[in-house]
């Protein structure tokens, strides 16, 4: 067999491997991946106990992002009917971040949310305004992992998913992708809702955080603020600042709700 021949027979080969996947894909359909309804939202108060994250002159991070994310979650409970709020911690205690995205996938939650205060290396700053984090490409694996162990929480009939079979990887990546996009627009409706506060928003970025990569689900990090800016943190501690970061994440988790939701509708019409 010439060489020619056999560049096209190879050719062939993986085409028809290609279509046979396909048709078992077909014969066998799976879920399109898309976000279900948001019944049940964890929210993490980020830092605790032992770890006092950041500080300002007389302030922790850990006791601010306790504070906000009450007033979120009691948002919530208060305004959008059929949704449950998990926290990740309620007082001051650290728990470890693997016990964080554990809980959230444990208890099958639709979306996850941590709560952070930034602050840079200065011990005085003028930097200001707000970021939103979603999870780095670079810990895709351990995202994809967390999805083929909780599989069963948005697969219909579907327990571990085993990451070694060539379908339920393309699968898994595919699920992987959509909770990505739906993370980044999440943070987008967070990010425009603190700018409609006159906020500086540094926008949504890419980070490789154990909390992201460990959730089988859509989640994002939000930093507040800086505490080591004087101002900043005057606001931050403040109830009325404190409501107002609150308030940001509240409307904007509404809007995702109501668009995913409503998508998700129109694909099953």
């Amino acid at each position: 067999m010439t060489l020619k021949l056999k560049i096209i027979s190879a050719v062939t080969l993986i085409t028809t491997l290609i279509v046979l996947g396909s048709m078992f894909l077909w014969a066998n359909p799976t879920p399109a991946p898309a976000v279900k309804k948001i019944r049940k939202i964890v929210i993490d108060a980020g830092h605790g106990g032992k770890d006092p994250g950041c500080h300002g002159q007389y302030s922790y991070e850990k006791n601010i992002a306790l504070d906000v994310s009450k007033i979120l979650g009691e948002n919530i409970k208060r305004k959008m009917s059929g949704v449950q709020v998990l926290y990740t911690r309620e007082s001051d205690w650290y728990p470890p971040l693997k016990e964080r995205h554990q809980m959230a996938n444990d208890a099958k939650a639709d979306l996850f949310i941590s709560i952070h205060i930034n602050s840079s290396p200065k011990r005085v700053t003028t930097a200001n305004g707000t970021e939103t984090f979603v999870l780095g490409l670079h810990r895709t694996d351990q995202k994809e992992g967390a999805i083929g162990e909780y599989a069963g929480n948005f697969v219909a009939d579907k327990g571990l998913l085993d990451t070694r079979d060539p379908l339920n990887q393309i699968l898994i990546a595919q699920y992987s992708q959509t909770f990505l996009a739906s993370s980044i627009l999440l943070g987008s409706y967070i990010e425009k809702e603190f700018q409609q506060q006159g906020r500086k928003s540094a926008g949504v970025k890419q980070k490789g955080l154990e909390v992201l990569a460990g959730t089988a689900m859509p989640a994002v990090l939000v930093e507040l603020g800086f505490l080591n800016n004087p101002s900043e943190e005057a606001m931050l501690n403040s109830p009325v600042g404190k409501n107002k970061c609150a308030n940001a994440i509240f409307f904007a988790i509404q809007k995702y709700r109501a668009e995913v939701e409503q998508t998700g509708a129109s694909r099953s019409n």
